[in-house]
């Protein structure tokens, strides 16, 4: 018998462009997950380091002025309003981490070093002086206490004598008196602008009030900070 041969060309042959056609729509399927990924991180990267060493050299140039810090300080009591009270604050309006004195963990043999009992010197000092002020209004409504504020309240002396003082007392202390220290810190800044008057212009009674309701401010926040060195 005739047998006939068929060339081996049938339907079930692959086309040798076909694999080449599977591995180049794998290749750019994978590019583009790759570019997806790349994309989705980069909207959740943290800035740069030079971004970030730039913010914090700003920072720090802020810091420096007198001017700043009372901008900086009375910006923070602005927001402060707006915080709701807190039924246990303590000794301080909306401060809790701030206890009562007679609960403060004390180092004695720190509180009776020189470095701190000569801060503590200091401190009481600047209390006396601020009680001077009151002393000074009622004898001259007028008086300008400015002079006094920027001679003898120099924030960074007063800040080191406040946190001498705050190393003889335990952690958990002094997450409270950490506090008041910012307190006197903001009492006195806001003393300095509510003091400040246009030239030839007297002093309002309005305005007198306002200036003797900071010096007492200041002095409450001094006792309170002074409670926990007894």
């Amino acid at each position: 018998p005739h047998l006939t041969t068929r060339p081996l060309t049938s339907e079930r042959s692959i086309s040798p462009s076909q694999p080449t056609t599977q591995r180049q729509a794998t290749m750019k399927f994978t590019a583009a997950l790759l570019a997806l990924t790349v994309a989705s991180a980069s909207a959740f990267a943290p800035a740069s380091p030079a971004a970030r060493t730039s913010s914090a050299l700003s920072m720090a140039q802020g810091e420096t002025s007198r001017g700043a810090f009372i901008q900086q300080s009375l910006a923070a009591a602005a927001a402060l309003t707006f915080l709701p009270g807190n039924a246990n604050a303590g000794w301080i309006a909306g401060s809790p981490e701030v206890i009562n004195p007679k609960d403060a963990e004390v180092d004695r043999d720190i509180l009776a070093s020189e470095a701190v009992q000569k801060a503590l010197s200091n401190v009481k000092n600047y209390k006396s002086e601020i009680e001077g002020f009151a002393s000074t209004l009622a004898s001259d409504p007028q008086a300008d206490i400015g002079p006094t504020i920027r001679k003898e309240f120099d924030f960074v002396k007063i800040r080191t004598d406040l946190n001498t003082v705050n190393s003889a007392f335990e952690e958990d202390t002094q997450r409270g008196t950490d506090r008041l220290i910012r307190a006197i810190l903001q009492d006195l800044t806001e003393l300095e602008v509510a003091n400040k008057q246009k030239p030839g212009v007297p002093r309002s009674e309005i305005r007198l009030n306002a200036l003797k309701g900071k010096i007492a401010k200041l002095c409450k926040a001094f006792d309170e900070y002074l409670a926990f060195s007894v």
